[in-house]
Protein backbone atom coordinates (compact mmCIF):
# COMPACT_ATOMS: atom_id res chain seq x y z
CA UNK A 1 0.00 0.00 0.00
CA UNK A 2 1.37 3.36 -1.04
CA UNK A 3 0.74 5.86 1.85
CA UNK A 4 -0.02 9.68 0.98
CA UNK A 5 1.24 12.22 3.76
CA UNK A 6 -0.12 15.90 3.30
CA UNK A 7 -2.37 18.25 2.84
CA UNK A 8 -6.98 17.78 2.47
CA UNK A 9 -8.26 21.13 1.66
CA UNK A 10 -10.90 22.68 -0.28
CA UNK A 11 -10.56 24.42 -3.78
CA UNK A 12 -13.50 26.85 -4.22
CA UNK A 13 -13.23 27.42 -8.20
CA UNK A 14 -14.97 30.30 -9.44
CA UNK A 15 -18.01 29.40 -11.51
CA UNK A 16 -20.53 31.84 -13.25
CA UNK A 17 -24.20 31.33 -11.26
CA UNK A 18 -27.57 31.12 -12.93
CA UNK A 19 -27.24 35.25 -13.66
CA UNK A 20 -23.84 35.41 -15.09
CA UNK A 21 -21.95 36.54 -11.76
CA UNK A 22 -18.92 34.87 -10.03
CA UNK A 23 -19.55 32.49 -7.74
CA UNK A 24 -16.99 29.88 -5.71
CA UNK A 25 -18.10 25.89 -6.13
CA UNK A 26 -16.54 24.17 -2.89
CA UNK A 27 -14.59 21.11 -4.76
CA UNK A 28 -12.03 18.71 -2.84
CA UNK A 29 -8.59 19.18 -3.20
CA UNK A 30 -4.64 19.52 -2.04
CA UNK A 31 -1.75 17.87 -3.79
CA UNK A 32 -1.64 14.78 -1.23
CA UNK A 33 -5.33 14.50 -1.46
CA UNK A 34 -5.76 14.57 -5.06
CA UNK A 35 -2.78 11.89 -5.62
CA UNK A 36 -4.08 9.89 -3.26
CA UNK A 37 -7.65 10.28 -5.23
CA UNK A 38 -6.19 9.29 -8.24
CA UNK A 39 -4.06 6.37 -7.23
CA UNK A 40 -7.37 4.94 -5.74
CA UNK A 41 -9.08 4.96 -8.96
CA UNK A 42 -6.26 3.70 -10.37
CA UNK A 43 -7.28 0.52 -8.70
CA UNK A 44 -3.87 0.97 -6.25
CA UNK A 45 -3.71 0.33 -2.69
CA UNK A 46 -3.47 3.76 -1.16
CA UNK A 47 -4.38 5.67 2.34
CA UNK A 48 -3.86 8.86 3.48
CA UNK A 49 -2.57 10.34 6.53
CA UNK A 50 -3.60 13.82 6.68
CA UNK A 51 -5.44 16.21 9.46
CA UNK A 52 -9.16 16.55 8.61
CA UNK A 53 -11.56 18.11 10.05
CA UNK A 54 -15.11 17.21 11.45
CA UNK A 55 -16.78 20.29 9.83
CA UNK A 56 -18.82 20.25 6.84
CA UNK A 57 -16.18 20.65 4.34
CA UNK A 58 -14.11 17.81 6.13
CA UNK A 59 -17.03 15.23 5.85
CA UNK A 60 -16.52 16.19 2.02
CA UNK A 61 -13.20 15.07 2.33
CA UNK A 62 -14.06 11.64 3.73
CA UNK A 63 -17.03 11.16 1.83
CA UNK A 64 -14.70 11.59 -1.53
CA UNK A 65 -12.03 9.57 -0.14
CA UNK A 66 -13.69 6.73 0.35
CA UNK A 67 -16.13 6.87 -2.78
CA UNK A 68 -12.27 6.70 -4.37
CA UNK A 69 -11.33 4.04 -2.77
CA UNK A 70 -8.86 5.55 -0.47
CA UNK A 71 -8.19 4.39 3.06
CA UNK A 72 -9.06 7.06 5.75
CA UNK A 73 -7.37 5.00 8.34
CA UNK A 74 -4.48 7.54 9.10
CA UNK A 75 -6.72 10.28 9.32
CA UNK A 76 -5.94 12.28 12.40
CA UNK A 77 -9.36 14.14 13.19
CA UNK A 78 -10.10 17.32 14.70
CA UNK A 79 -13.25 20.14 14.75
CA UNK A 80 -10.70 22.72 13.51
CA UNK A 81 -11.39 24.17 10.52
CA UNK A 82 -10.67 23.62 6.83
CA UNK A 83 -8.59 24.89 4.91
CA UNK A 84 -9.43 26.80 1.96
CA UNK A 85 -7.71 27.53 -1.13
CA UNK A 86 -9.49 29.67 -3.34
CA UNK A 87 -8.57 29.35 -7.16
CA UNK A 88 -8.52 32.13 -9.70
CA UNK A 89 -8.04 30.57 -13.59
CA UNK A 90 -6.19 32.59 -16.01
CA UNK A 91 -5.36 31.34 -19.20
CA UNK A 92 -6.36 27.49 -17.86
CA UNK A 93 -3.18 27.92 -15.20
CA UNK A 94 -4.19 28.46 -11.77
CA UNK A 95 -3.96 30.94 -8.90
CA UNK A 96 -3.92 30.21 -5.54
CA UNK A 97 -4.84 32.37 -2.40
CA UNK A 98 -4.82 30.15 1.02
CA UNK A 99 -6.71 30.35 3.96
CA UNK A 100 -5.65 27.91 6.81
CA UNK A 101 -4.74 29.83 10.08
CA UNK A 102 -5.48 27.19 12.74
CA UNK A 103 -6.34 24.42 10.43
CA UNK A 104 -7.04 20.66 11.30
CA UNK A 105 -4.53 20.32 8.96
CA UNK A 106 -1.74 22.67 9.58
CA UNK A 107 -2.00 21.91 13.51
CA UNK A 108 -0.74 18.16 13.09
CA UNK A 109 1.73 16.78 15.77
CA UNK A 110 4.81 14.36 15.72
CA UNK A 111 2.83 13.20 18.19
CA UNK A 112 -0.51 12.83 16.59
CA UNK A 113 1.34 10.36 13.52
CA UNK A 114 -0.07 6.54 13.83
CA UNK A 115 1.95 3.67 13.81
CA UNK A 116 3.06 3.07 10.30
CA UNK A 117 2.39 -0.65 9.74
CA UNK A 118 4.65 -2.94 7.85
CA UNK A 119 2.09 -2.96 4.30
CA UNK A 120 3.01 0.67 3.74
CA UNK A 121 5.80 0.03 0.69
CA UNK A 122 5.94 3.38 -0.35
CA UNK A 123 5.13 6.84 1.54
CA UNK A 124 4.24 10.43 -0.57
CA UNK A 125 4.93 13.90 0.41
CA UNK A 126 4.53 17.14 -0.68
CA UNK A 127 2.57 20.30 -1.62
CA UNK A 128 1.77 23.01 1.15
CA UNK A 129 1.73 21.04 3.77
CA UNK A 130 5.78 21.47 3.67
CA UNK A 131 5.39 24.96 4.15
CA UNK A 132 3.53 26.17 7.21
CA UNK A 133 4.21 24.68 11.25
CA UNK A 134 3.98 22.87 12.91
CA UNK A 135 2.70 20.16 10.23
CA UNK A 136 5.66 21.06 8.05
CA UNK A 137 8.24 19.64 11.31
CA UNK A 138 5.82 16.65 11.41
CA UNK A 139 5.74 15.27 8.01
CA UNK A 140 9.55 15.89 7.67
CA UNK A 141 10.29 14.33 11.00
CA UNK A 142 7.89 11.14 9.24
CA UNK A 143 10.00 11.58 6.03
CA UNK A 144 13.11 11.23 7.90
CA UNK A 145 12.46 8.25 9.97
CA UNK A 146 10.32 6.38 7.30
CA UNK A 147 12.80 7.21 4.27
CA UNK A 148 15.45 4.37 6.09
CA UNK A 149 13.11 0.97 5.19
CA UNK A 150 10.40 2.65 2.64
CA UNK A 151 10.07 3.97 -0.79
CA UNK A 152 10.09 7.39 -0.75
CA UNK A 153 8.58 10.37 -3.20
CA UNK A 154 8.54 13.94 -2.98
CA UNK A 155 6.99 16.46 -4.80
CA UNK A 156 7.98 19.64 -3.20
CA UNK A 157 4.58 21.25 -5.40
CA UNK A 158 5.88 24.83 -4.65
CA UNK A 159 3.64 27.68 -3.49
CA UNK A 160 5.81 30.77 -3.37
CA UNK A 161 3.10 32.77 -2.14
CA UNK A 162 2.37 30.01 0.70
CA UNK A 163 5.71 29.85 2.53
CA UNK A 164 6.19 31.66 5.64
CA UNK A 165 9.63 31.64 6.40
CA UNK A 166 11.68 30.66 3.01
CA UNK A 167 15.02 29.80 5.00
CA UNK A 168 13.54 26.43 7.27
CA UNK A 169 11.37 25.77 3.97
CA UNK A 170 14.59 25.54 2.29
CA UNK A 171 16.15 23.87 4.91
CA UNK A 172 13.20 20.96 5.08
CA UNK A 173 13.77 20.32 1.19
CA UNK A 174 17.48 20.04 1.07
CA UNK A 175 16.61 17.45 4.18
CA UNK A 176 13.91 15.59 2.21
CA UNK A 177 15.78 15.63 -0.92
CA UNK A 178 19.17 14.27 0.63
CA UNK A 179 16.88 11.15 1.44
CA UNK A 180 14.29 10.79 -1.25
CA UNK A 181 14.16 7.81 -3.50
CA UNK A 182 12.46 9.93 -6.33
CA UNK A 183 11.87 13.63 -6.71
CA UNK A 184 9.33 15.27 -8.89
CA UNK A 185 9.48 18.81 -9.41
CA UNK A 186 7.94 21.15 -12.46
CA UNK A 187 10.71 23.02 -14.13
CA UNK A 188 9.03 26.00 -11.95
CA UNK A 189 9.94 24.16 -9.00
CA UNK A 190 13.30 23.59 -9.80
CA UNK A 191 13.97 27.19 -11.14
CA UNK A 192 12.99 28.32 -7.83
CA UNK A 193 15.08 25.47 -5.74
CA UNK A 194 18.21 26.95 -7.98
CA UNK A 195 17.58 30.45 -8.35
CA UNK A 196 20.02 31.15 -11.16
CA UNK A 197 20.67 30.31 -14.48
CA UNK A 198 21.48 27.42 -15.80
CA UNK A 199 20.53 24.54 -17.76
CA UNK A 200 17.88 21.89 -16.65
CA UNK A 201 20.43 18.94 -16.83
CA UNK A 202 22.87 20.97 -14.53
CA UNK A 203 20.26 21.69 -11.49
CA UNK A 204 19.41 18.00 -11.79
CA UNK A 205 22.74 17.17 -11.20
CA UNK A 206 22.49 19.36 -8.19
CA UNK A 207 19.60 17.37 -6.75
CA UNK A 208 21.35 14.00 -7.63
CA UNK A 209 24.55 15.59 -5.47
CA UNK A 210 22.25 15.94 -2.42
CA UNK A 211 20.66 12.76 -2.82
CA UNK A 212 18.36 12.48 -4.70
CA UNK A 213 18.32 8.78 -6.75
CA UNK A 214 15.81 9.44 -9.41
CA UNK A 215 14.43 12.74 -10.76
CA UNK A 216 11.59 13.44 -12.52
CA UNK A 217 11.42 17.14 -14.50
CA UNK A 218 7.39 17.79 -15.77
CA UNK A 219 7.30 20.64 -18.32
CA UNK A 220 3.90 21.14 -18.74
CA UNK A 221 3.06 20.43 -22.79
CA UNK A 222 6.53 19.51 -23.85
CA UNK A 223 6.60 16.48 -21.67
CA UNK A 224 8.63 15.47 -18.61
CA UNK A 225 12.16 13.99 -18.44
CA UNK A 226 13.70 11.48 -16.09
CA UNK A 227 16.73 11.15 -14.81
CA UNK A 228 19.49 8.82 -13.18
CA UNK A 229 22.38 9.60 -13.04
CA UNK A 230 24.77 8.20 -14.99
CA UNK A 231 22.15 7.05 -17.60
CA UNK A 232 21.04 9.14 -20.73
CA UNK A 233 17.55 11.01 -19.31
CA UNK A 234 14.57 9.97 -20.48
CA UNK A 235 12.23 11.80 -22.47
CA UNK A 236 8.25 11.51 -22.85
CA UNK A 237 6.37 13.62 -24.59
CA UNK A 238 2.45 14.29 -23.90
CA UNK A 239 -0.83 13.09 -25.46
CA UNK A 240 -2.28 15.95 -27.59
CA UNK A 241 -5.85 17.08 -25.66
CA UNK A 242 -7.74 19.68 -24.99
CA UNK A 243 -6.93 21.76 -21.79
CA UNK A 244 -9.87 23.01 -20.05
CA UNK A 245 -7.62 23.65 -16.96
CA UNK A 246 -4.30 22.43 -15.21
CA UNK A 247 -5.83 22.04 -11.68
CA UNK A 248 -4.48 18.50 -10.35
CA UNK A 249 -2.33 17.69 -13.24
CA UNK A 250 0.97 17.26 -11.22
CA UNK A 251 -0.66 15.29 -8.63
CA UNK A 252 -1.86 12.88 -11.35
CA UNK A 253 0.88 12.15 -13.11
CA UNK A 254 2.53 11.58 -9.74
CA UNK A 255 -0.25 8.96 -9.15
CA UNK A 256 0.03 7.20 -12.24
CA UNK A 257 4.25 7.07 -12.10
CA UNK A 258 3.77 5.61 -8.39
CA UNK A 259 0.58 3.21 -9.60
CA UNK A 260 2.61 1.42 -12.58
CA UNK A 261 6.06 0.98 -10.77
CA UNK A 262 3.49 -0.82 -7.98
CA UNK A 263 2.13 -2.88 -10.66
CA UNK A 264 5.65 -3.39 -11.67
CA UNK A 265 6.35 -4.63 -8.17
CA UNK A 266 9.05 -2.28 -7.33
CA UNK A 267 8.32 -0.09 -4.68
CA UNK A 268 10.73 -1.64 -2.14
CA UNK A 269 13.47 -0.48 -0.77
CA UNK A 270 15.72 -2.93 -2.56
CA UNK A 271 14.02 -2.67 -5.88
CA UNK A 272 13.83 1.09 -6.37
CA UNK A 273 17.29 1.35 -6.74
CA UNK A 274 17.45 -1.12 -9.56
CA UNK A 275 14.70 0.39 -12.10
CA UNK A 276 15.45 -0.31 -15.40
CA UNK A 277 15.13 1.94 -18.39
CA UNK A 278 12.18 0.03 -19.68
CA UNK A 279 10.44 0.00 -16.02
CA UNK A 280 10.71 3.87 -15.88
CA UNK A 281 9.36 4.92 -19.76
CA UNK A 282 6.68 2.52 -18.93
CA UNK A 283 5.88 4.19 -15.81
CA UNK A 284 6.58 7.54 -17.47
CA UNK A 285 4.20 6.48 -20.13
CA UNK A 286 1.32 6.02 -18.02
CA UNK A 287 1.90 8.84 -15.63
CA UNK A 288 1.52 11.38 -19.05
CA UNK A 289 -1.31 9.39 -19.92
CA UNK A 290 -3.51 9.68 -16.75
CA UNK A 291 -2.80 12.97 -16.74
CA UNK A 292 -4.00 14.39 -20.20
CA UNK A 293 -7.15 13.11 -19.28
CA UNK A 294 -7.42 15.06 -16.13
CA UNK A 295 -6.34 18.53 -17.45
CA UNK A 296 -8.78 17.57 -20.55
CA UNK A 297 -11.22 18.08 -17.29
CA UNK A 298 -12.76 21.08 -15.44
CA UNK A 299 -10.87 20.88 -11.95
CA UNK A 300 -8.70 17.97 -10.25
CA UNK A 301 -11.06 14.71 -11.46
CA UNK A 302 -8.36 11.92 -12.47
CA UNK A 303 -10.12 9.31 -13.59
CA UNK A 304 -10.74 5.86 -13.15
CA UNK A 305 -9.07 2.63 -13.88
CA UNK A 306 -11.10 1.94 -16.99
CA UNK A 307 -11.58 5.09 -18.55
CA UNK A 308 -8.09 4.80 -19.36
CA UNK A 309 -6.89 3.04 -22.88
CA UNK A 310 -3.19 2.33 -22.04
Amino acid sequence: MILCCGEALIDMIPIADSDGKAAFSPLSGGAIFNTSIALGRLDTPVALLSGISTDLFGKQLNKELLNSNVSTEFLIRSDRPTTLAFVLLKNGNAEYTFYDENSAGRLIEVNDIPIIPENISALYFGGISLCVEPAAETYETLFLRESKKRVTMLDPNIRPGFITNEISYRARLKNMISVSDIVKVSDEDLNWIFNFEDAIDNKVGLLHDLGAKLVIVTKGEDGAIAYVRGVKPINISVPKVTVIDTVGAGDTFNAGFLSRLSQLECLSKDKIDKLSISQIQRSLEFAVTVAAITVSRKGSNPPFLNEIKF
